[in-house]
């Protein structure tokens, strides 16, 4: 039999290639070409191509989405800009990933740009690119929007004139240093943006615009993915004055910014019309749980998703999961109902109540966790993105710590006695980066198992030193050859993280 590590690999595997470019792409969009008027049909929503077909795109993963499409669209395809991290193709080429780089006479031209994540000259001038394109459109063209979540803001920077780029990145820093919060500082970057925020579906106006978004935020909200260019924002002029006002900035604001936010009109104007604009999700966690899940069940597992949605401080993270292993272990050995089980139902309710996860019934989930065959071996998938609140200097990202959390937590059950008979539960935990990178490391994540923390001892190595340095990659790499590390290569997509949790009985 596979063991649940060759398992817990083949579903992570088959979960990130459900939303890698092209295959996602290529079950998506089609063109049914006759005569007269091809239509482009995303989804089974058709749009026609009454005249021109352009493409634009900007984000990590654009480039694979754009070889794609151009390989669906042919000939139909007029031209295109994408906008992508600096060094990317390079990069690309060397990990030997060619199905995701361009063809050599392709219509797509390729900016590069962003680097270190951050907007310069080079974004700027694929963000101009672009928008001149999308301001030449007639109600005849269709443009075809590629956005990708992961580095798609930093690559569309076009501030209102007169504001400078280096004018917008200075009062984005000096917010950033009175500690304002992400969510905070787009709304800013976006009332100040020529192109998010809706901007760009406004200025392609009246051509038919199509998005297809792969989306690296929880709960895919289309306004904040890439600080949505092509979908109506849901703050105004207001809310950015207000969060100055908040940071007590509204006093030292570049002239230009003074300018821009003054000549706003501060009543809201006739709400811009959306109708020629389709914002189509192709790929997102839910997409890759969803593929992990028929898989597992494909495996013999009882699968179950527990959210697509999960964030907070790893530690908690890492606590809930131990919480939840340790409930299906004492299913199996048929102790579920009793006070323990009791004592971990209400323990979890209380973790999930604070960390406020979307859209999670956990009520409902242990409903159904009760409902499984004991002599079934479980799958518990999720994903999200946890934060890691850095208090050491050593090397690792959030999936690898969180896998070293769960190993301690599962060792400290199993210390106090806290957990089902010992050798009744064969468990691995795996966590994973769908981008194939976790941190500043080649690894995407990195597996668990009970016995890890007993293991590594034997070995010398102390998992709470190595956690109090935030130096979980170390750890692994050192432990029993690095072979708890899950290292996939550069996948060339971005859904955030994947974790699973397989447990059968021995």
């Amino acid at each position: 039999t596979m063991s649940l590590r060759e398992h817990a690999l083949s579903l992570f595997r088959g979960a990130v290639g459900t939303v890698r470019p092209a295959p996602m792409l290529k079950r998506a969009l089609k063109l049914q070409g006759d005569g007269g008027c091809p239509q482009l049909l995303v989804k089974g929503q058709a749009f026609p191509v009454k005249r021109h077909l352009y493409l634009v795109g900007f984000g990590k993963a654009v480039l694979g989405m754009a070889a794609a499409a151009e390989e669906i669209l042919g000939d139909h395809l007029t031209r295109g800009i994408i906008n992508v991290p600096l060094g990317i193709q390079e990069s690309l080429q060397r990990a030997g990933m060619q199905e995701m780089l361009l063809k050599p006479h392709s219509k797509i031209q390729v900016i590069e740009g962003a680097k270190n994540n951050l907007p310069d000259a080079e974004a700027l001038k694929g963000a101009v690119a672009i928008q001149e394109l999308a301001e030449g459109l007639t109600a005849d063209d269709l443009l075809l929007v590629l956005i990708s979540g992961r580095g798609g803001s930093a690559l569309l920077p076009a501030p209102i004139p007169p504001i400078l780029l280096k004018e917008k990145e200075k009062l984005t820093k000096m917010l950033a240093s009175r500690g304002a919060a992400i969510q905070e500082l787009n709304i800013v970057r976006k009332t100040l943006s020529v192109l998010k925020g809706g901007g760009l579906a406004q200025l392609a106006h009246p051509a038919q615009v199509v998005s297809l978004i792969l989306s690296d935020v929880i709960g895919d909200p289309l306004d904040i993915i890439a600080s949505g260019p092509t979908a109506a924002s849901s703050h105004g002029l207001q809310d950015c004055l207000q969060i100055l006002t908040k940071y007590n900035l509204l006093h030292s604001l570049p002239k230009s910014v003074e300018m821009v936010l003054s000549s706003s009109p501060t009543k809201p104007t006739a709400p811009e019309n959306y109708s020629h604009v389709s914002n189509i999700v192709l790929g997102s966690n839910t997409l890759a749980l969803e593929e992990a899940k028929r898989q597992a069940e494909g495996l013999g597992y009882a699968a179950l998703v527990l959210s697509a949605a999960v964030h907070g401080e790893v530690g908690r993270v890492a606590t809930l999961y131990c919480q939840l292993i340790q409930l299906v272990c004492l299913g199996f050995a048929s102790l579920g109902e009793g006070p323990l089980g009791d004592e971990l139902r209400g323990s979890l309710l209380q973790l999930a109540a604070e960390l406020q996860i979307p859209g999670l019934d956990l009520d409902e989930f242990l409903q159904a966790l009760r409902g499984l065959r004991p002599d079934r071996p479980v799958c518990i998938l999720a994903g999200g993105e946890t934060t890691v609140q850095l208090q050491g200097t050593g090397k690792g990202g959030r999936n690898q710590e969180l896998a070293l959390r769960v190993g301690l937590g599962l060792h400290r059950a199993q210390a106090t006695g806290a957990s089902s008979p010992r050798g009744r539960c064969e468990i691995l935990f795996l966590s994973g980066g769908t981008d194939g990178q976790d941190g500043p490391t080649e690894a995407a994540g990195a597996f668990c198992s009970p016995g890890l923390v007993a293991e590594a001892l034997q070995e010398g190595l102390d998992v709470e030193a190595f956690l109090r340095n935030n130096d979980s990659y170390t750890f692994f790499s050192q432990f029993q050859g690095g072979h708890h590390l899950l290292v996939t290569g550069l996948t060339g997509t971005n859904v955030m993280d994947i974790q699973a949790i397989l447990i059968r009985a021995m």
